[in-house]
């Protein structure tokens, strides 16, 4: 069954990106991971979809949240947990998932097998659709990654990169074509020469 992402139904989670976390990604390099975390942000705030951004024990090694996510989604609220590692846990964050009234679920993580995968599985175990964004969500290595990756298909949690992600929010390029094609000119490398093209040809 195909389950299409919906802008009006679907609400986005980022966990923990953190300062600290993020340094220990090696399945991306700096640039790339950031690229598509950023992304992923900008295609929530480009929708405007209701997002939840949360943290763990930020006082201790973890860090605080990267503060380009809050400054860039200024309305979503930041469950600063004191340390439940499943965001699930942590009735806070419950809440601000509920209040969104939303049941499909775009979730980003570091760790991607914890992070990510833990507040997935929970989710799914509570009657949401749930989608994990592959390439804004960060581990250790490849394989571990596979691993995670392996264990959400298993409960039916759908993989998707940002690109895919925006694309079926989209559905139509007519809906706004400088709008969503800014999107991707700003981060997928090269794109910015078809919009070029599109624009001299429009002109």
């Amino acid at each position: 069954m195909y389950n299409r992402l919906d802008k009006d139904r679907c609400v986005f989670l980022f966990i923990d990106h953190q300062a600290g976390l993020i340094q220990l990604v090696r399945d991306f390099g700096p640039d790339e991971f950031r690229n598509n975390v950023l992304a992923l942000v900008d295609t929530a705030r480009y929708f405007d979809i209701p997002t939840v951004l949360t943290s763990s024990f930020e006082s201790g090694p973890n860090g605080p949240l990267v503060q380009e996510i809050p400054d860039r989604l200024p309305k979503a609220p930041v469950i600063r947990r004191p340390g439940e590692i499943n965001a699930m846990d942590n009735p806070d964050f419950v809440k601000a998932v509920e209040a969104t009234g939303r049941k499909q679920v775009v979730i980003s993580g570091v760790l991607t097998e914890v992070c990510a995968t833990f507040p997935a599985l929970s989710l799914v175990e509570k009657g949401y659709e749930v989608f994990v964004a592959t390439d804004a969500s960060g581990t250790f290595a490849e394989h571990t990654r596979e691993a995670a990756h392996k264990r959400l298909q298993q409960h039916g949690v759908q993989l998707l990169n940002w690109a895919a992600i925006s694309s079926e929010l989209q559905r139509d390029w007519r809906r706004d074509v400088q709008g969503f094609g800014e999107l991707w000119r700003k981060y997928v490398p090269g794109y910015w020469c078809l919009m070029q093209s599109y624009s001299q040809a429009k002109d």
